[in-house]
């Protein structure tokens, strides 16, 4: 009898996707949805042939990552048929040759516009100067704003290409993890969805930084024994006492995510072992009644106090006053038997299961059976969501907003904490904190911010920048002879405001350029030059403007005067520059320079892997932003002119934004200098102030062979000192031993390298 033969791999596939959408389909009915298999199972077969072929670069099927975002859809976030479908659909109007209404005429118009609202730009319809990622986002915001579930498949379509981003060439890694990191994370966290929030943090984290994040795995792993030691040591009076108040409730240890660990260690200059709060404790329970739920919140606070004496500063109330995301939890940190500080949360299931799902679980508890405080605080969620929305619709109605300043712009509003003022009439507004008088006259009208001129604030007169406090009561002052000034936008904290700023000065802008532009043609004609695109591209590129329109604005405003070097330039003659207040930066060496380094950058291959060497580090720009040396993760950024290619560190903030912005000009580097160019690095010492510390880092300094020390500044108050030192290092393996050195003196607490 013969044997079957083995499954071909078009079988194994084939059963691969229909596993898949099985399971789809199992975790769609275990939900509280209708249960709308029909449509679903259409959207399916549909997006299956529709991709039919084609690969992603991991090799697999392609239909597997429309399956695998509407998995993340319906399991991780709790949404229903339209959006599973969605998801299903999202990438066939993009990637095929199926059109919007065909999605239409066969699933309706609700998902197709989903799916539109999710598709790529294809054209430069918001201006010259934004880039692909920023046009897109835009268009993702406009649909958004409308209907908030493009957002989230967007997000679900994003968590799945992090989790299979190590099938992507290293530039596209950091492009995708940086625009994760600036864009995505922070809409999560926005939304509610604390759990994909920290995986899109911490996945960025890995492909950004991975020997960091190994570290960090690795120091995480090899202390787990000790937090469950202590987790066992903590908890047993805990429960003893839950269990005495007839309480249904979960004891569990939460770890710091190694994102958070990570970001902690850069902005603090410590070290993983002087990270306090890597462990807390969390406590769910189940409220015996709806109604009872706060009440029972700091009853079980109250409980906790009287077995562990509670830190004053960091108690948090984030029950009675959620966060604008909808967070809800009270935090206090206690002090435990063994002299350690821990931070333990309370909350409710309510409340855990909305940190974890955000919209979708508000939605759940709003269109549940349950009364009272559920519905109001679903309702609650609801309006501060609209009014999110309300706002972001405002700054895209800007007739001609600049899109690469949009992601700016909206991501303003993205982490900021809430305060809440009120108008002399005693209406509520709601700010972010730190918002100014400025930005309060914004939110109520966009006529009161123009003419603003300062503000009473609980009837005292303030100034424009004056930082709002919770609980203030603002009335704004005016006057019509009031002109938006650019200064303004170094007052405003808030998206609204930035952005109609913006509008008013790009509309003085406009005024100054069509001066401009008058200047420089009676400058030309009287010089018997024609005025044309080519003589004022000429010019443009003489003082290094990044387009006509900026040419222009200089003229108008006086900052540029013209004089014979644009002649010269126009006409093909060498002569000196003219700059009225920005002067020029270069000579007739770098101006070859300038030109080698075109070249250089032309041939680059962005595919690969470019190594900085003792040849092609002439032709690099160390960012000044960062200071990158070699050792530190870095990154290349070639500019718009696609003249220079710069270097950058992977977490400086300017490279954040360059990778959200113009992805497609990010290239990977490696450093392959081997210790034979010197660069820049500082370091800041600080300890406690005795007779002879001076002398006692020279001596540690000087007895370091090869270190050459540029400025030294040292000050002593209140006996303690601090320090900055300025070094040339070959590397980051140098500055690091020559901080463990300092690090030795008696009496120096701490010695890191900063930026």
């Amino acid at each position: 009898m013969a044997q079957d033969s083995a499954p071909t791999q078009a079988e194994l596939e084939e059963k691969m996707v229909n596993d898949a959408f099985r399971r789809l389909l199992n975790t769609y009915l275990a939900s509280n949805h209708r249960k709308k298999v029909d449509i679903i199972t259409r959207a399916f077969n549909f997006a299956k042939q529709a991709h039919k072929g084609v690969r992603r670069l991991s090799g697999e099927p392609y239909i597997m990552h429309p399956l695998a975002v509407a998995q993340i859809v319906c399991e991780e976030i709790g949404m229903g048929s339209t959006s599973i479908c969605a998801a299903l659909l999202h990438d066939v109007e993009e990637d095929t040759d199926y059109t919007y209404d065909d999605i239409c005429n066969l699933f309706g118009e609700k998902i197709a516009n989903i799916v539109e609202g999710l598709t790529k730009i294809s054209g430069g319809i918001f201006g010259d100067r934004a880039s692909l990622q920023a046009e897109t986002f835009k268009k993702l915001l406009l649909t958004m704003s409308d209907d908030i579930r493009v957002v989230l498949i967007k997000i679900s379509d994003r968590l799945h290409n992090m989790r299979t981003l190590s099938s992507m060439r290293p530039s596209k890694q950091y492009k995708i993890a940086g625009e994760t990191l600036y864009i995505y994370a922070p809409l999560a966290d926005r939304l509610g969805l604390n759990k994909i929030k920290t995986e899109l943090e911490d996945l960025s984290f890995k492909y950004e930084h991975p020997e960091e994040y190994n570290q960090i795995m690795e120091k995480l792993a090899s202390t787990q024994a000790e937090r469950d030691t202590f987790f066992e040591q903590f908890t047993p009076a805990i429960r003893q006492a839950l269990d005495r108040m007839d309480i249904q409730y979960e004891i569990t240890s939460r770890v710091k995510s190694p994102y958070s660990i990570w970001r902690k260690i850069q902005d603090k200059k410590v070290s993983f072992e002087e990270i306090y709060d890597i462990l807390a404790i969390r406590i769910v329970f189940q409220p015996q009644k709806p109604q009872e739920e706060i009440n029972e919140c700091f009853n079980i606070y109250v409980a906790l106090t009287q077995i562990y004496k509670p830190h004053p500063d960091r108690t948090r109330d984030w029950v009675s006053h959620p966060k604008a995301n909808g967070y809800q939890a009270l935090h206090v940190t206690l002090m435990s038997n063994q002299g350690e500080w821990v931070e333990v949360q309370i909350r409710s299931q309510r409340m855990d299961d909305i940190d974890e799902q955000g919209l979708a679980a508000h939605w759940k508890y709003k269109n549940s059976n349950l009364q009272g405080e559920h519905a109001q605080n679903g309702d609650e969620a609801d309006e501060k969501i609209d009014n999110w929305l309300h706002t972001i619709k405002e700054i895209l109605d800007d007739p001609q907003p600049d899109t690469l300043d949009l992601l700016d712009t909206i991501k303003l509003n993205l982490f900021a904490k809430e305060i809440i003022v009120f108008t002399p009439k005693g209406d509520i507004k709601s700010l972010p904190a730190g918002a100014t008088t400025l930005d309060f006259a914004f939110s109520i009208h966009t006529m009161l911010g123009t003419h603003c001129i300062g503000a009473k604030v609980n009837h005292t007169l303030k100034p424009l920048m004056y930082p709002l406090k919770g609980g203030d009561q603002v009335e704004i002052l005016t006057s019509n002879h009031q002109q938006v000034k650019r200064e303004w936008l170094n007052y405003v904290t808030t998206a609204k405001a930035k952005s109609k700023i913006q509008a008013s000065l790009r509309k003085m802008d406009r005024e100054k350029q069509h001066q401009g532009g008058k200047l420089l043609q009676e400058f030309l004609e009287s010089k018997d030059i024609e005025y044309n695109s080519t003589n004022i591209d000429k010019l443009r590129q003489l003082h290094h403007m990044a387009s006509r329109d900026d040419l222009l604005l200089s003229i108008g405003m006086g900052e540029l005067v013209p004089g014979d070097a644009d002649i010269n330039c126009i006409k093909g003659r060498k002569g000196s520059m003219w700059r009225k207040f920005i002067p020029f930066i270069g000579s007739k060496t770098a101006e070859v320079r300038t030109h080698e380094d075109s070249d250089f950058v032309t041939h680059i291959n962005r595919k690969e892997i470019l190594p900085i060497t003792d040849q092609s580090i002439p032709h690099c720009h160390i960012a000044e932003c960062c200071h990158p040396i070699p050792g530190d993760d870095a990154l290349g950024y070639i500019d718009e002119s696609r003249q220079q290619l710069f270097i950058h560190k992977r977490n400086c903030e300017t490279a954040t934004q360059l990778k959200s912005k113009f992805g497609n000009n990010i290239i990977a580097v490696r450093w392959d200098l081997h210790k034979r160019l010197l660069f820049q690095a500082r370091i800041a010492i600080n300890g406690i102030d005795e007779d002879g510390m001076l002398l006692k880092i020279a001596d540690v300094l000087q007895r370091r062979v090869g270190v050459n020390v540029s400025a030294l500044n040292i000050a002593g108050k209140d006996g303690l000192f601090n320090a900055q030192l300025t070094v040339q290092v070959h590397d980051t393996e140098e500055i690091n031993a020559i901080c463990q050195s300092l690090k030795k003196i008696e009496n120096v607490l701490k010695a890191v390298r900063y930026d």
